[in-house]
């Protein structure tokens, strides 16, 4: 989703975008790995292993992707003088309060996929490259596996559906995350930040207000995470501080509603 959203918006600003994408390009692959680094002036890293429940049986694939190749990335660009501007997660938080968490705010990964996502940020960082790394969180767009696309689906088939109501974060649109990472590639910004769009809220009221918005008929129960008995845990709080990429961007982070509206008035995930 992410990548896509990136190279449409570079492709507009007049710069050349090459993607490297499965299946043609494996990223563990250190042949490719090194093409990406020679051919370009900088690299922007969307690719990761995110089935996170999956992760949990397939830890050695899934650390192999989300920790040990940016490792290898930041050497290879640090050799090459390149800039690499990396995406995490929220998922590198296990946090159970209600506060909103800064850039140093000790993380603590409760899932396998969580733990192989803040190893990675931990393998660039001791690399010594130029870099930065993109924490944001609840992305979604048109195209891809999403949870607005999945509610959508969800509520369209069935006459009543859970939603678990105790994790807390932001809905945030690729198309947002994809214009933040460009403002910091633009100025080969370095370190760690969190985006995502203003606002907090629960994963039943983001589905609430996708039900309400599109009209649908579906009766929303609200349940704990732990009903759902998922071989992964969630993290509960993951409320994003932003404040220190929003000094530096040239816009204003829309609020989590506004987008969420604004997608699926036009047509977004249907």
């Amino acid at each position: 989703m992410l990548g896509r959203d990136i190279v449409s918006l570079a492709v507009g600003r007049g710069l050349e975008a090459r993607v490297y994408d499965l299946p043609e390009h494996d990223i563990t692959d250190e042949r490719i790995l090194h093409s990406m680094v020679a051919d370009n002036d900088a690299v922007v890293n969307c690719a990761a292993y995110t089935q996170v429940d999956a992760a949990e049986l397939d830890a050695e694939r899934c650390f192999a992707i989300n920790r040990d190749t940016p490792g290898r990335l930041g050497e290879l660009a640090r050799y090459a003088g390149k800039y690499v501007l990396h995406v995490s997660t929220d998922f590198v938080f296990g946090d159970k309060g209600d506060s909103p968490l800064d850039e140093q705010f000790p993380p603590c990964p409760l899932s396998v996929y969580g733990r192989s996502k803040l190893e990675g940020e931990q393998f660039l960082a001791a690399s010594e490259c130029r870099h930065s790394t993109f924490r944001t969180q609840w992305t979604y767009a048109t195209h891809g596996e999403n949870f607005v696309n999945k509610i959508i689906r969800l509520a369209s088939e069935n006459d009543t559906i859970k939603v678990v109501d105790d994790q807390f974060g932001a809905p945030t649109p690729t198309s947002l995350a994809a214009r933040a990472i460009m403002f910091l590639l633009s100025s080969e910004q370095e370190g760690l930040f969190h985006f995502a769009a203003a606002g907090f809220a629960s994963r039943f009221e983001v589905a609430e207000t996708i039900i309400r918005t599109l009209g649908l008929g579906t009766t929303l129960l609200p349940c704990s995470s732990g009903e759902f008995g998922a071989p992964a845990t969630r993290p509960l709080n993951t409320r994003l501080d932003c404040s220190k990429i929003e000094r530096l961007l040239d816009f204003k982070r829309p609020l989590w509603k506004e987008c969420l509206s604004a997608f699926l008035g036009g047509g977004g995930g249907r």
